[in-house]
């Protein structure tokens, strides 16, 4: 006769449960068998049946076994040290790290009689493993979350198929060693996403930042930062090494910042660089990447916002044979479209051009750019030399940050050249006074700039733009006359459209200070005039500053007095 199989005896949880009278047997057995065949746990079992509450069950366990009890609604989720344990032991195993002290992990757990899941992180990690004993209901949505592998968390940024190319990545690969983690289909796919959806929606720069207990992905769309991602804290490293590699930086180099460029290839006709800027911050390397759209160089100087008498006094300018132009503005005003654009309507066949730039944003074909690197000795001066050597008609500099590169600018400017450069001050009247500041004879700057052009960008209203009253002591403090306020135009206010993601705006136009400098200018920057007077000089010659500028495309419907207010001084 056949023996009849036996069931193994119980043991751990089962058989504490059996010896304490709360289970029989037989009911132990089966509800072993039932979690078995569902690849449930038996505490989930003995809930389901009801034979037991999930805190009583709780509750046993701590006493039976010795463990401390915790209710993890009262735990602080943003504490939970989600790294410090696989997470394919995670979900395999129902647990969460809780904390990190030292040599020891404290581990929530429902079940700790579950010695082969302690084990396994025990060596996992290498650290001592302090069991916690938790509510099995409270523990689950926890490990669903942090069990989620990267692949899940970015399927939603993942669900096309995106087939991207960038230049030679292949090549930056095999420069650096250690890349083999690199290769991680769901992260590869995700930055590509990510920065389709910058260059789609008209982002300037994509911020890639590392903090303490998340990790966030922002864009800077018409000047202001938003959030778009919050990938996984776990990837930040993929992240950024997968960056690194693209952009041909070191990835084993995380000490000191880092800068590179990249170019994704969109199509046969477009392609789009990329300056990369890596930061060791506390938490990790926060990333920073410049879009550098060439097409941004050939839009036309009809699309940068200059006002019909701005654009004929610039074109006049640029149209000279030798002298000096200048853009001024702080950082992100849009200097180097506007000089680019004016470099694309000079780069012509019997022009030669060259530029001295840190480093070069924008490649435009015809003009021979050189990327200045203090480290190497390839300074402003350096490269500015080498030009008047090289046979230049127009020279480009990228920024006058010191007396030499004045100087030599200067000499340029005067010898036969048209030189373009940009400064960092408020105003146009400002700008002269700074080159008096660095040393630069007042001779020698009256004899040599011919224009020079203020601007900031200011956020274009969608065309969900709503008209708007505004009280007529405000428009007077603006800055508007009595005369400008003869009800012939309309104030209009942002609204809020699909189009625009609700913030009523959509692009940027330039706010512009474009002066000319006169013979009367001259005069009094010979005699050392202070910024103020060269500023009223200029009002009488009829120059709108950055405030009256801004105020005309708010009667234009360009944009709105709020973004003037905030863009401009008075």
């Amino acid at each position: 006769m056949a023996a009849t199989p036996q069931n193994p005896p119980l043991s751990g949880l089962a058989r504490a449960l059996v010896q304490a009278g709360q289970l029989k047997e037989v009911e132990a057995e089966q509800l072993l068998s039932q979690a078995q065949s569902s690849k449930t746990s038996l505490i989930e079992q003995i809930i389901a049946s009801q034979k037991s509450s999930a805190l009583d069950i709780a509750r046993f366990v701590a006493d039976t076994f010795g463990y401390p009890l915790l209710d993890l609604s009262a735990f602080d989720e943003a504490h939970i040290p989600a790294d410090a344990i696989d997470r394919k032991l995670i979900a395999t195993h129902k647990v969460i790290p809780l904390n990190k002290r030292g040599n020891r992990l404290s581990v929530a757990i429902a079940d700790p009689t579950n010695l082969r899941a302690l084990d396994e992180i025990r060596f996992q990690t290498g650290l001592a493993v302090d069991p916690i004993v938790v509510e099995q209901p409270k523990l689950a949505p926890l490990v669903g979350k942090y069990a989620e592998s990267a692949a899940e968390a970015l399927k939603n940024f993942t669900s096309e198929d995106i087939n991207l190319d960038f230049l030679d990545e292949e090549a930056a690969k095999n420069d650096d060693a250690g890349g083999q983690e690199i290769d991680d289909a769901p992260v590869v796919k995700f930055i590509q996403k990510i920065l389709l959806d910058a260059i789609n929606d008209g982002a300037s720069d994509i911020h890639f930042e590392p903090y303490e207990k998340f990790y966030r992905i922002r864009f800077r769309v018409d000047g202001l930062l938003r959030e778009v991602a919050t990938p996984p804290l776990a990837i930040k490293e993929k992240i950024a090494s997968r960056i690194k590699v693209i952009s041909r930086l070191n990835i084993a180099e995380k000490r000191v910042p880092q800068d590179g460029r990249m170019k994704l290839v969109l199509s046969k006709t477009r392609a789009i660089d990329f300056r990369v800027s890596t930061l060791p911050t506390l938490q990790g390397e926060k990333i920073v990447m410049r879009i550098l759209d060439p097409t941004s160089a050939t839009l036309g100087i009809e699309a940068l916002g200059y006002e019909p008498e701005q654009k004929a006094a610039l074109m006049d300018a640029i149209g000279r044979p030798y002298g000096m132009v200048l853009v001024t503005g702080p950082t992100g005003s849009g200097k180097t479209v506007s000089l680019y654009t004016c470099l694309n309507i000079l780069n012509k066949d019997g022009i030669n051009i060259s530029t001295a730039e840190d480093p070069a944003e924008i490649n435009l074909a015809g003009i021979n750019q050189v990327n200045v690197d203090d480290r190497a000795g390839l300074t402003f001066p350096v490269a500015l030399k080498a030009f008047l050597r090289q046979d230049p008609d127009i020279i480009m500099v990228g920024e006058i940050r010191d007396l030499e590169t004045a100087e030599i600018s200067i000499k340029a400017a005067q010898t036969g050249h048209l030189v373009l450069s940009t400064l960092h001050t408020n105003d146009a009247p400002q700008t002269l006074t700074r080159l008096m500041n660095m040393g630069v004879p007042t001779f020698n700057i009256a004899s040599s700039i011919l224009l020079i052009t203020a601007q900031r960008l200011a956020r274009r209203l969608c065309n969900c733009k709503k008209p708007m009253e505004v009280p007529k002591q405000a428009l007077l403090d603006a800055g508007y006359s009595e005369g400008d306020l003869d009800g012939s135009w309309t104030l209009y206010g942002p609204g809020g459209c699909e189009r625009c993601k609700g913030t009523g705006y959509k692009g940027r136009v330039g706010l512009y200070q474009v002066m000319p400098i006169s013979e009367a200018m001259q005069r009094m920057i010979m005699s050392g005039a202070s910024s103020l007077d060269l500023a009223v000089q200029a009002k009488e010659e009829g120059v709108k500053d950055l405030r009256e500028s801004g105020l005309l495309k708010v009667k234009q419907g360009v944009t709105s007095l709020d973004e003037v207010l905030s863009t401009t001084n008075a």
